[in-house]
């Protein structure tokens, strides 16, 4: 993996319960800063979209899921990006050759970058979606009960 994405670890039960608490208690508070006081006494200000990737970040944590966090200018490798999409790496390149999502070669090596896999993702997704409507109204006009 690269600097940019870690292995995900399995959370314990300790970790997910622990994360629950805290999502609890980040949830009641404001939508601002977020005073948090170190163990050495210290007192760190998180800015308020810290605050909210937080209380994000916890809460999937709670829930037993595991959290990347993959800066929007990451560039990915086609293992990473595939990964990603959770579809096979041979499955990617086939779509980096047909031009259907960007990418720029690193020496040999194909990167994509983070920002382009989110648009190919969205608009996969509104092309899936339109696909399953027009099934729905077709599946409507012919009375099979959907």
């Amino acid at each position: 993996m690269s600097d940019v994405l870690e292995r995900a670890e399995v959370l314990s039960k300790k970790d997910t319960e622990l994360a629950k608490t805290a999502s609890r208690l980040l949830s009641a508070g404001s939508e601002s800063e977020l005073h948090v006081k170190l163990a050495d006494g210290q007192e760190l200000v998180l800015p308020g979209a810290a605050a909210r990737l937080l209380r994000r970040l916890l809460t999937e944590m709670s829930k037993g899921n595991a959290v990347t966090l993959i800066p929007v200018h990451a560039e990915l490798t086609t293992q990473e990006a595939a990964d990603f999409l959770n579809v096979s790496r041979p499955h990617l390149i086939a779509i980096l050759k047909k031009g259907e999502l960007r990418f720029h070669m690193v020496g040999t090596h194909r990167r994509v970058r983070f920002a382009d896999l989110i648009a190919y993702q969205n608009k996969f997704e509104a092309r899936r979606n339109a696909a399953m409507e027009e099934l729905a109204a077709q599946a409507q006009e012919l009375g099979m009960g959907y």
